[in-house]
Formats: C-alpha cells, structure tokens, sequence
C-alpha cells in the first residue's frame, strides 16, 4: 500500500511539473509568435518608451528573447516550491 502511495505522489509531481512547462511554454509561444509575427504590424503603430523602436520589431527582436529570460526565472522559483511542496527539495549544503 505505501507503494501506490508514493507512485500517485510521483505521478502528481510529475503532472505540476507537466502544467508547469505546458503553461511556461505557450506564454513563450504567444509572445515570440503572437507579438513578434503575427501582431508585429499592429504593434509597430506604438513606439518603444524613450526611443524610436516601433514595438513589434522591439518584440521580434528582442522582447522574446527578454520574456524567455523571465521565464527561466519564473520556472525555477516554481520548481523550487513544487520541489519543497512534493518533498523532492535539494538538501542545502
């Protein structure tokens, strides 16, 4: 019985970690696609703040490549309390 136990818990850790990444990746997604590509020419109507960028070049060129930054950031911070959560957490040294 504690065997089944621990499976549903690695099963549970492993869907958090799924959603997790699932979620990460389709912000990455929509911002790289959506405001890089397909809303570029609605964005370029817009300037970036305190310099002449049109926005939708500023995503397609470097916006993405700043939000997938962020996200590896937010993805560790996530991980790191799914870790403590599910009782996985990395010992301190």
């Amino acid at each position: 019985m504690q065997g089944d136990a621990g499976a549903d818990r690695r099963r549970a850790y492993f869907h958090a970690n799924l959603r997790l990444i699932g979620g990460l990746l389709a912000i990455w997604a929509a911002v790289s696609f959506g405001c890089g590509i397909l809303l570029a020419p609605t964005l370029n109507a817009y300037r970036l703040p305190f310099t002449e960028y049109p926005l939708g070049f500023w995503f397609a060129q470097q916006g993405s490549i700043y939000v997938f930054v962020l996200l590896i950031v937010v993805y560790v911070v996530a991980m790191n309390r799914l870790d403590r959560r599910f009782g996985v957490a990395e010992k301190e040294v």
